[in-house]
C-alpha cells in the first residue's frame, strides 16, 4: 500500500484553528464542516489535537469528540490534554481509533501504559514535539510547551515505546506551518531508533516534501497548513492531493 498521508486538525475552544510555529493561530471554522470536506477529499487518516489544554483552557467534551467521530469516514486519532485512563476510555468509546499523548508521555505515563495494555499498542500514539532549548540543543517539549526534557528526541522516542506507544508523530515545532519541508535529520534519527512507525510532521508544503519524509525513514507523513491554506496570502481553502498525485511520488510501504 502507499504510504499514508495524514491531515492534522487543531481545535481551540471548540473551533478549528491553525497554529504557526506553535504560536499565532488562524481561525479556520467549524470542525464538523471541516471533517465533511476532508471526507469528500478522501483523506487517508485524520489526527485531531485540542490545543486548548496547551493554553490552560478546558478540553473538548466527549460529546464533541463523538460528534466529530460520527462524521469522520476515515481513521481518526485524537489528542490534547489526555491525562487519565478514563479519558482514554471515553475517547475510544466515542468512535475514535487512536489516542494521542504528548505531555502525557511525561506526566501521565500510567495512563499511557494502561491504554496500551487494554486497547493494544496500535491504539496509542506518542506525539514528540521538538524544539531548541536555551543551550541550543534539540530537545522534546512535551505537549509543545513548557520545559524541555533533557534527552535527545531519539531517546525520548525510545522511552515512549517502552511505555507502550505503537506509533509516533514527530514534529519540528519551528517548522510547523512554514511550508518549507520537514526536518529530515530529525525524522531519520527517530525512525532509526525505534521499532514503531514514525509519522513525519511539521513543515510540509508540497507533495515532494512527503516523498522526502518517507525517504528519511518515516512510515507516513502528515500536514496541516498545506491542506488548509492557499497562495502567498494564506487564504483558507481546505484541500488534499489526489490519489494520482500521491501515487506519482510516494512509494509502496509495509506497515
Amino acid at each position: 500500500m502507499r504510504a499514508r498521508v495524514i491531515a492534522t486538525m487543531q481545535l481551540l475552544d471548540g473551533f478549528v484553528v491553525k497554529a504557526r510555529g506553535y504560536g499565532e493561530t488562524t481561525y479556520i471554522g467549524d470542525p464538523i464542516n471541516t471533517v465533511k470536506i476532508f471526507n469528500d477529499k478522501g483523506i487517508d487518516e485524520l489526527v485531531v489535537v485540542d490545543i486548548s489544554a496547551r493554553r490552560g483552557r478546558p478540553v473538548v467534551t466527549p460529546q464533541q469528540i463523538e460528534d466529530i467521530a460520527t462524521e469522520a469516514f476515515m481513521p481518526l486519532a485524537y489528542g490534547g490534554g489526555i491525562k487519565t485512563y478514563s479519558q482514554v476510555r471515553d475517547i475510544l468509546s466515542a468512535g475514535v481509533e487512536k489516542v494521542v499523548f504528548g505531555s502525557g508521555l511525561l506526566d501521565a505515563q500510567d495512563a499511557v501504559a494502561e491504554a496500551s495494555r487494554n486497547y493494544g499498542k496500535q491504539a496509542v500514539v506518542g506525539a514528540i514535539d521538538v524544539g531548541i532549548d536555551d543551550q541550543g540543543r534539540r530537545r522534546p517539549f512535551p505537549g509543545g510547551g513548557g520545559r524541555p526534557v533533557d534527552l535527545d528526541p531519539a531517546e525520548w522516542a525510545r522511552q515512549a515505546c517502552d511505555l507502550g506507544v505503537g506509533e509516533l508523530i514527530v514534529t519540528d515545532m519551528a517548522r510547523e506551518g512554514e511550508l518549507h519541508g520537514y526536518d529530515l535529520d530529525l525524522i531519520r534519527s527517530v525512525s532509526t531508533a525505534v521499532p514503531v512507525p514514525v509519522i513525519a510532521h511539521g513543515g510540509a508544503g508540497n507533495i515532494q516534501h512527503f516523498a522526502d519524509g518517507i525517504a528519511a525513514g518515516a512510515s507516513a507523513v502528515a500536514a496541516g497548513s498545506m491542506f488548509t491554506f492557499y497562495g502567498p496570502h494564506r487564504a483558507v481553502l481546505i484541500t488534499y492531493p489526489t490519489d494520482r498525485e500521491l501515487d506519482a511520488v510516494l512509494p509502496q510501504v509495509a506497515e
